[in-house]
């Protein structure tokens, strides 16, 4: 009787506590081991979409601010799918010359039909920098619980499975109240990497949106400038 304890206290593996288990508690861990998979192939995936973001907008501030004339910027831009900064640009500038074909004589409407094109655009963007974080957010808060619910199911199988032995012998415990708790381990192996990407990546999307609303600010000031200039010589002529 001894050796069989001690045979079954020896043979406690992660593997053999996983087939140990009961159905509950599998698919609790199984849930658990496919939420921690997608954690990490949004950590991946968000880490390398971020890093091509910033360099974009690096490069695009760089070819901006060279000097090069806003039209022929736009000539270039115009016919690719841009995004950041680019995608901003382009918004403004389409708004601005189909205002200016058809005729646009007021500077405020013009300006504020402009503010809202970068607005609408800016919100686009923001929105595809900070997809998939709320998955984060979902697992990191509920993972300990699910990983709890499948140890209390674990521990209550013990239980029954003692009363049904009727013995107290801490080999019989031992596996049961170890499946349990692995169900737990589980839940904060999928819930401390996704609350840390989380908090990493939030804060990243809203470094990345500042700078382009900074963008966005620069070049509505610009344009305003310009639409001055240009709707000026027609309100004196109206005049």
């Amino acid at each position: 009787m001894e050796q069989v304890g001690l045979a079954a206290t020896s043979d406690v593996t992660l593997w053999s506590l996983f087939m140990q288990a009961g159905l509950v508690v599998k698919l609790v861990m199984l849930g658990l081991i496919a939420a921690s998979v997608w954690t990490w192939a949004i950590v991946v995936d968000k880490s390398l979409n971020y890093g091509r973001v910033r360099r974009q907008l690096d490069n695009f501030e760089q070819v901006f601010w060279s000097g090069q004339s806003l039209e022929e910027l736009y000539r270039t831009l115009s016919d690719r799918q841009t995004s950041g900064m680019g995608a901003i640009f382009v918004s403004a500038m389409r708004e601005w010359k189909k205002s200016f074909e058809r005729g646009a004589r007021a500077p405020i409407g013009l300006q504020m039909r402009i503010d809202r094109a970068m607005d609408v655009t800016l919100a686009r963007e923001s929105e595809a920098l900070e997809a998939r974080l709320g998955s984060l957010a979902t697992i990191g808060s509920a993972a300990p619980f699910i990983g709890l619910f499948g140890t209390v199911v674990g521990i209550m199988t013990s239980f029954q499975a003692i009363a049904g032995s009727k013995s107290t012998n801490l080999a019989v415990v031992a596996p049961g109240i170890a499946e349990a708790l692995l169900a737990t381990a589980i839940g904060l192996l999928a819930a401390i990497p996704a609350v840390i990407a989380y908090n990493k990546f939030t804060a990243d999307a809203g470094k990345l949106t500042a700078r382009m609303e900074a963008f966005a600010d620069e070049f509505s000031a610009i344009l305003s400038r310009q639409i001055d200039e240009k709707l000026q010589p027609s309100r004196q002529a109206a005049q």
